[in-house]
């Protein structure tokens, strides 16, 4: 936790060994006293919970030592036994958890307790906030309040929800010195020198007087068995000695077995969802899982994760992501993305695996033959998964693709060889009806004579509705999926086509109707279209410098021009996003294709002007006014609004003399 150190400074013995070293006090930055008081007073209503987040800060410190020992052997002590203890003392009216594993230094205690200093932009203030408004909502309605305490690496603070106040005394492996840290959770802590007989930490909660409850061994066992069983160490209880006995009773209150390693028949849906928790800190329970073993050339154990709600940080381009790696049930790493590709990076879980050496490092895991077979199996694993759920329950699919379909569709675009499923699972607004659409729905809504998948990219879905590139293929009956999302015009390009229909863009320069409509077969009269050719000339020379091209529409019905995306070119909403965000950054001004509506009055009108005006500038002027009527159309700005005004006003005053 980063802080600021106070000028003030006390001086009192410590409370072991009679040291009289100084004791500093230091005081949390502003956004730290914020976020306590968050924690404390609004996140958790279920107090109980701070158990499974300190076991499982315990568990970890375990799996660090085992880890680090590989590379410094020296730091795991002779005959280490790692494990977890849970100490209630009814005379103090403390509980501690106790570990063996990795320790902290002074300066971790100061730096590290957490991360919320560290991670407390005010975007992470802002997530806690609208997380209290959560909870006050979901109340309302009788549901469990949202909890995001874990997923920001605080879960620490949580002993605040049943302690007036905290101590951790803890000693790093490698060192022979120890350190108390204390904080009644307001605006300063303290730290001093300590003593501990073994390396790791103890955590020491000063209880309230209204939890009281987890000072007795039957609620503690209760806890354990039902947040922490799964723990892949020895969660030990320490009571009362027995009468003539010295020694405190201790007893093992978990299974201490990796959840994974057991069979799927042997674990309940409660179990699943509690290792789920505390793996991820997430206080939601999973929308789908998939637990396996595969055997062969690789073997390894897999139980994967799809949450309910997305981390805050899930567009970051600095998040980190990826499945916790156990090599033989020794961990080895949280985040080994080297299995996980990062259009899968909502998924959590973990793989446990007997083909890798212990001592694996990122650089070997980049390299191995071993992790590129298991993330394949991976990434099948968690289609299949999405597949499934979306036939079975499609309700439920349909929430994970609210929440995490823009991640999805970036495999479409990094990961081709994958697109079969994952045409499968995309879903799109249409033209259809209101709501998400699968390509398998659009299929069999086709019309006869129809052979493509059409669909349009845009800003919204309201503008893309309107749009008068849909015209033709609506007067055709045509369905048109509706693409909103940024990352639709790259994810489209790699999908290409679902079962043999090609998906074509109803923006596309070159679009092609399948067929006529019924109103095209009709024997009626069209007007003479021979009369453009000088039209259209005139329209290039007015708009040279605004459009690479003018031409005839064959799309449109009703409107009487529209802009055109050229082969290659971003619709103009992308262009505009980019520029937007990243700066003209050397990019080519794009010249996008006016089309005209052949059959439309309005432009039958003006070629018959075009041929008496000759050099008229008045009709110059009506040429620039339908520009910018298609730029306002597709929703980009026009280019010199004040100008726009004047000749619509113009326009306006000579169509009231008539």
């Amino acid at each position: 936790m980063t802080t600021e150190t106070s000028s003030t400074q006390a001086t009192k013995p410590a409370t072991e060994a009679g040291s009289t070293e100084a004791t500093t006090t230091h005081s949390f930055q502003a956004e730290v006293s914020q976020v306590l008081s968050l924690v404390i007073n609004s996140l958790y209503s279920n107090k109980e919970i701070f158990l499974r987040e300190l076991v499982s800060n315990a568990a970890d410190a375990l799996d660090k030592l085992r880890f680090n020992a590989l590379q410094q052997p020296g730091l795991l002590p002779e005959g280490h036994s790692p494990r977890v203890r849970l100490i209630p003392d009814a005379k103090q009216k403390t509980l501690t958890i106790w570990d063996n594993g990795i320790g902290m230094s002074e300066a971790d205690l100061r730096d590290n307790l957490g991360t919320v200093a560290r991670s407390g932009s005010k975007d992470f203030m802002n997530k806690l906030r609208d997380a209290q408004q959560a909870q006050q909502d979901q109340k309302k309605n009788g549901s469990d309040p949202v909890s995001l305490i874990g997923q920001f690496g605080v879960g620490f603070y949580s002993g605040y929800l049943v302690a007036d106040r905290m101590e951790v005394i803890s000693r790093a492996a490698g060192s022979d010195n120890a350190f108390r840290w204390s904080s009644e959770g307001k605006d300063t802590f303290t730290l001093e020198p300590a003593e501990r007989d073994s390396v790791g930490t103890s955590v020491i909660l000063h209880l309230k007087k209204e939890a009281k409850e987890f000072l007795e061994p039957h609620r503690l066992r209760e806890l354990v068995a039902r947040y922490s069983d799964y723990v892949n160490h020895t969660i030990e209880l320490e009571t009362k000695a027995d009468k003539g006995s010295d020694e405190p009773k201790v007893e093992t209150i978990n299974q201490a077995s990796a959840l994974w390693t057991r069979r799927p028949k042997d674990i309940t849906d409660e179990q699943y969802n509690e290792f789920y928790k505390h793996l991820s800190h997430d206080w939601e329970t999973p929308v789908a899982r998939t637990h396996f073993s595969v055997e062969g050339t690789q073997a390894f154990t897999g139980l994967l994760f799809v949450p309910k709600r997305p981390p805050f940080d899930l567009f970051s381009p600095e998040s980190r992501h990826g499945v916790r790696l156990h090599v033989k049930r020794v961990f080895i790493m949280d985040d080994c993305a080297e299995l996980l590709p990062r259009w899968l990076r909502f998924v959590r879980g973990v793989i446990d695996t007997d083909d890798l050496p212990l001592n694996v490092s990122r650089e070997l895991l980049q390299d191995s033959a071993a992790v590129k077979t298991i993330r394949k199996q991976v990434i099948k694993r968690v289609l299949d998964l999405l597949v499934k759920v979306a036939k079975d329950k499609p309700e439920d699919y349909a929430a994970i693709w609210e929440k995490f379909g823009g991640v999805i569709k970036e495999g479409l675009h990094f990961d081709p060889d994958q697109k079969e499923k994952l045409a499968k699972l995309v879903r799109y607004e249409s033209t259809a009806n209101q709501g998400l659409a699968s390509l398998a729905d659009y299929v069999s809504r086709m019309p006869e004579g129809q052979t493509s998948i059409y669909y349009a990219v845009g800003a919204s879905r309201a503008m893309l509705a309107a749009s008068p590139h849909l015209e033709g293929l609506r007067k055709r009956g045509y369905e048109v999926l509706l693409m909103t999302d940024p990352v639709d015009q790259w994810a489209v390009a790699g999908l290409e086509s679902f079962e043999g229909k090609s998906l074509v863009s109803a923006m596309d320069e070159d679009l092609k109707l399948d067929a006529p409509s019924a109103d095209e077969t009709k024997d009626e009269p069209k007007p003479d279209r021979s009369n453009l050719d000088s039209l259209i000339e005139r329209f290039k020379r007015v708009l040279a410098d605004a459009v690479g091209e003018v031409r005839v529409s064959d799309r449109l019905t009703d409107s009487a021009v529209c802009l055109v995306t050229p082969k290659g070119g971003l619709p103009a909403h992308i262009e505009r996003l980019l520029r937007a965000t990243q700066g003209d950054m050397g990019m080519p001004e794009q010249k996008r294709i006016l089309e005209l509506n052949p059959d439309h009055a309005l432009i039958q009108r003006l070629a018959e002007v075009d041929k008496t005006a000759g050099h008229d500038e008045k009709l110059d002027a009506w040429i620039a006014l339908l520009f910018d009527q298609a730029l306002l159309t597709e929703g980009s700005p026009v280019n010199d609004p004040a100008k726009f005004a004047s000749r619509m006003t113009e326009l306006l005053v000579d169509a009231a003399r008539k």
